[in-house]
């Protein structure tokens, strides 16, 4: 039975797509069979998987207005390592025809159900926005990771979202919680980064990840060349924070799933 995740942030340039297909990667590193969704129609997640989001005959949009299903449309990453559904602008009309079916809030945890036990881990990269297809996401997902950089508006935007999450929780997914919060692009020479970590930490305990993912050139730089840092450069320091966030995540899975089996 697959684990879904929804990496979220209604705030835009916190590394929520780098987390997306880094994790991706990581998790597949460790022999998890794992699907990427890219929800968003800038397709970046697509095109940092190796893919040309121009070049696909199926996206997000086939598989949620035509409801097409999963194993129609998916793609390989380019070390076909794991899978992806990608996206492309495409994807911004899905947004507008699923305002004419009903359940649209659902379709695409409908659409997954066929394919549960087919995975390990379901991420699903969301825009950064709150729309019909981060509804859908979140609707679908078992969690949702937070990545966010460590600086005030940020901080101030995290309330927003857990407001929004805990909204969500009740109307279309009972089941929702916080995965957990993952400090990015973090400078620990930076004293406001490190006095918005202990806040973090403070407010929200163990739901922050211990990992933290530093800034780093190479994860910048791994986009432009199609592929998940551990790809291009597996010595880096950012590869390596991200298997070591899926090192963890995959311990906070077992321990749950151990503390469900003893109750």
């Amino acid at each position: 039975m697959a684990t879904t995740i929804a990496i979220a942030n209604q705030k835009g340039g916190v590394g929520k797509t780098t987390t997306a297909v880094n994790l991706a990667a990581s998790m597949a590193a460790t022999r998890r069979k794992v699907l990427l969704i890219d929800l968003d129609p800038q397709g970046n997640a697509t095109m940092g998987s190796g893919v040309d989001k121009y070049d696909v005959d199926n996206t997000v949009y086939e598989l949620l207005v035509e409801e097409k299903p999963v194993k129609d449309v998916v793609e390989s990453d380019t070390t076909g390592k794991y899978h992806l559904i990608a996206a492309n602008s495409d994807v911004t009309a899905a947004e507008i025809k699923l305002m004419e079916f009903f359940a649209r809030e659902v379709r695409l945890r409908n659409s997954l159900k066929a394919v549960q036990d087919d995975y390990d881990f379901i991420f699903i990269d969301c825009p950064p926005s709150l729309n019909l297809l981060t509804v859908n996401a979140m609707a679908a997902a078992d969690s949702v990771l937070v990545p966010m950089q460590c600086e005030y508006y940020a901080l101030e935007g995290l309330t927003a979202l857990m407001e929004t999450i805990r909204q969500l929780a009740e109307v279309v997914n009972p089941g929702l919680s916080i995965e957990g919060i993952l400090r990015t692009m973090y400078d620990p020479r930076n004293r406001l980064a490190n006095d918005v970590s202990e806040q973090l930490k403070q407010h929200f305990g163990d739901k922050v990840y211990r990992t933290v993912i530093p800034r780093n050139v190479r994860l910048a730089e791994a986009p432009s060349f199609g592929a998940p840092a551990m790809y291009y450069d597996k010595s880096s320091t950012g590869a390596k924070a991200y298997l070591s966030l899926a090192g963890e995540l995959i311990r906070r899975s077992e321990q749950r799933a151990s503390a469900e089996v003893s109750s």
